[in-house]
């Protein structure tokens, strides 16, 4: 049973109040584990070092200039640093289950779908900012690189801003995408092997005859996040709104499967 639950009706915190109290719980975790710095450092100089090899090798190339250059640089660093920010959402809920303060959290905290939305809410808001800033300091880079090239484009373009935006909010999906899987399998080591094996595996699928490649892989995570931030829509690829949808369901779905089992657990 919670302290709070102890109090009187009269004596205790409102809703609002102990949500709060969980979230800052949650922001001190998350601010204090080294982990947390260390996989968005790997995640930043990867992406920063991918769209500037992109960047340069395009204004070195003879060839014609990409042809929807916020996709290219987005393919550029998406593949690695998303697993690194992917992580930091499975450590979020696994680091806990591994030293057993999950117990504690849930003594403390008794409403453990309060606990999910927290660590969620936390979580999601960090790789939220983090893969923005990321999106926008690559695509910049890599136009400053490609300034005065046929290949270069700008902010002021039309729809650029928007498939820069939408960059960021993939990284932060699959960031939620990892907490659901460390909710979920509630180990470390098998939600790190989870992770790729969703994002990944399901590209297979593109191996496959003609239309079964399209139309199965228009609802992979990756095919859908290249859609979602590409300035012209592809053949075969799900619209902008739907491949937005697309992106949201795969997280969505693995929280859902966290709330349901959260309950039904002894921890």
């Amino acid at each position: 049973m919670a302290i709070h639950d102890t109090l009187p009706p009269a004596k205790r915190p409102a809703v609002a109040t102990r949500m709060i109290d969980v979230l800052v719980s949650e922001w001190t975790k998350v601010r204090s584990v080294r982990s947390t710095f260390w996989l968005l450092a790997v995640a930043a100089v990867t992406a920063v070092g991918g769209s500037t090899i992109v960047a340069i090798s395009e204004r070195t190339s003879s060839k014609p200039p990409m042809p929807d250059p916020v996709a290219s640089v987005f393919l550029a660093w998406v593949e690695y640093p998303i697993l690194a920010v992917g992580i930091l959402g499975v450590l979020s809920f696994t680091s806990e289950y591994t030293t057993g303060q999950i117990r504690t959290t849930f003594t403390a905290v008794p409403q453990r779908l309060t606990v999910l939305a927290a660590k969620a809410g936390v979580t999601g808001v960090v790789a939220l900012i983090f893969g923005e800033s990321l999106a926008f300091v690559s695509f910049l880079l890599a136009e400053a690189i490609l300034a005065g090239h046929q290949g270069a484009t700008s902010l002021s373009h039309p729809g650029i801003p928007i498939r820069v935006l939408a960059a960021g909010f993939c990284v932060c999906a699959i960031a939620m995408l990892g907490l659901g899987l460390g909710a979920v399998i509630r180990n470390t080591a098998g939600a790190v092997v989870a992770l790729p094996a969703l994002i990944y595996l399901p590209l297979v699928v593109l191996t496959l005859p003609h239309p079964w490649n399209d139309n199965i892989g228009r609802f992979t995570l990756l095919m859908a996040a290249y859609q979602l931030v590409s300035e012209h829509s592809h053949a075969g690829l799900l619209s902008h709104p739907l491949s937005l949808a697309v992106v949201v369901a795969w997280p969505a779905t693995s929280l859902l499967i966290a709330a349901v089992l959260i309950r039904q657990r002894d921890t």
